[in-house]
């Protein structure tokens, strides 16, 4: 989802550990070495990785540097390959009728399991070379004064591959600014129990 949208959900991140100076020297680098591979010409069913913000096919950021100001913006790009069941479903129907007629052919009345479940990866693989992936982009934009990051999405699957790719790509743990983290940063730690005591207010 692109930050420039006139309506998106974001989820708001803090760092955890302390930002060295030197890490954001090397963030271009980082983005790079952990940037999206394309699926296209294979047989994969996922892919992941960083892109440039400002245009999805960029892995090298030659369009535009991920330094805008005082941000550093890029995109989590995934590409996922979606068979859909029904389609695989008939598939291994016509691939399991075929070997069955062979087998009684050379006088055998049935197919083993380990060749049933052999014939099904067959055909996965053989749908997938013939279907395109998906790609899907979503947008981050990370705060050098603040060290805060807005994620363009609430989805839980989506945030989940972020917070592992960036730890992986940048050695720094993510956490969520929920309204609970929020009111600690505000008034701080101390008052954590105070507010796990809290009941909700029903204006009914």
């Amino acid at each position: 989802m692109s930050i420039l949208s006139t309506s998106l959900g974001i989820t708001r991140y803090r760092v955890v550990e302390e930002i060295q100076d030197s890490l954001w020297r090397e963030v271009p680098k980082r983005l790079a070495d952990n940037a999206f591979r394309d699926i296209d010409a294979t047989t994969d069913e996922r892919s992941w990785g960083w892109c440039n913000l400002d245009n999805m096919l960029d892995m090298d950021w030659a369009d535009s540097p991920p330094e805008k100001g005082h941000y550093m913006c890029f995109s989590l790009r995934l590409d996922t390959r979606r068979i859909p069941p029904a389609v695989f479903k008939k598939h291994c129907m016509i691939a399991l009728a075929q070997e069955l007629n062979q087998a009684k052919a050379e006088g055998k009345a049935f197919i083993s399991k380990d060749r049933r479940r052999e014939i099904k990866d067959q055909v996965m693989l053989r749908l997938r070379a013939r279907s395109l992936p998906v790609p899907a982009v979503f947008d981050a934009v990370w705060n050098t004064q603040t060290g805060r990051i807005l994620f363009c999405s609430t989805n839980a699957k989506a945030k989940t591959l972020f917070e592992d790719h960036f730890n992986l790509s940048f050695g720094l743990n993510l956490e969520p600014l929920t309204p609970f983290f929020l009111a600690m940063d505000m008034l701080g730690e101390g008052v954590a129990s105070r507010l796990e005591h809290l009941e909700p207010t029903s204006f009914i």
